[in-house]
């Protein structure tokens, strides 16, 4: 994997990351990769978003109720039948699959990212 150009703070400081609850796990034959759509509470100033994400190596038991961490500002964009507004952040490596972030104990959906 070749190195990310360099940016400035300011750049990054556009990116709304957020943590979020998710609430509801549903089954998304249509994707074209394999993935859930996720309902995903990000507290009472941004409300519920969904998501399509492909992280089909977790249980749907494992990921209701689970605290993720989700870029909230991005336009959304169109899973095939599915528009998708939020942006689940992960580790990915080519050895394992997607590796979700999850906040520390304590945290709250709707909690900025900094």
């Amino acid at each position: 994997m070749t190195e990310a150009p360099e940016i400035a703070y300011g750049d990054f400081a556009k990116v709304d990351m957020r943590v979020g609850r998710i609430i509801a796990v549903e089954d998304f034959p249509e994707a074209r990769n394999p993935a859930w759509k996720l309902t995903i509470d990000f507290g009472p100033e941004i409300g519920e978003k969904r998501s399509s994400a492909q992280v089909t190596n977790y249980a749907r038991e494992a990921l209701e109720g689970r605290l993720v961490v989700g870029v909230v500002n991005f336009p959304p964009r169109q899973i095939g039948p599915m528009r998708s507004e939020v942006l689940v952040l992960g580790a990915i490596a080519d050895e394992h699959p997607v590796l979700l972030l999850e906040p520390d104990a304590g945290a709250e959906p709707g909690d900025r990212i900094a």
